[in-house]
């Protein structure tokens, strides 16, 4: 019986990376609208995949509040070598549905931050870009439990992302359990 069930994930395993192969020269599909006045406030970063101006990092946050121009303000914290390290950036909204935003930290330089998937009470958040070389998972809480955690890397791989790349963030002592 265990065999079968080794076997089974693994074939289901495989056939999620053909089907993510498949979509990842396609469109990025994001989701359908973002209220951003639910989206802003605190996240935990669950998972991620792993990028240079994060490496080192534990305790992975990002907070984003309303700017008196209508923009967005992003403040990403860390804990890095045993100390908080802060980057601090604007976000603005790329499109009527409020699911793209151009992120950026240090000028000229900017990012894509689309949402790939957002929970219906904005409690957990996918977030990639459509180059499909970024990706984050995020959480209202340091910690999500297995089942959220397998659905929403299901969503990623479904959206063409490499979910092969994916690592968990330690968050304090908690962290998914799988």
């Amino acid at each position: 019986m265990k065999k079968e069930i080794i076997a089974g994930t693994a074939l289901a395993g495989l056939g999620i990376a053909a089907f993510a192969f498949a979509t990842r020269n396609k469109p990025l599909k994001t989701v359908n609208h973002v209220e951003l006045e639910k989206y802003l406030g605190k996240w935990y970063e669950i998972a991620k995949f792993p990028q240079n101006f994060e490496k080192g990092c534990s305790d992975v946050t990002a907070e984003y509040s309303l700017r008196d121009d209508g923009k967005i303000s992003v403040v990403n914290n860390c804990i890095k070598d045993g100390q908080p390290k802060i980057n601090a950036g604007v976000a603005s909204v790329d499109d009527k549905e409020s699911a793209k935003l151009e992120v950026q930290f240090q000028w000229p330089f900017s990012g894509k931050y689309w949402i790939i998937a957002l929970a219906p009470d904005y409690s957990y958040a996918v977030v990639g870009h459509p180059n499909r070389k970024y990706l984050w998972i995020l959480n209202r809480k340091p910690a999500m439990d297995s089942m959220t955690y397998n659905h929403l890397v299901l969503v990623a791989a479904s959206r063409g992302f490499d979910i092969r790349k994916l690592v968990k963030t330690v968050q304090g002592e908690t962290q998914v359990e799988v």
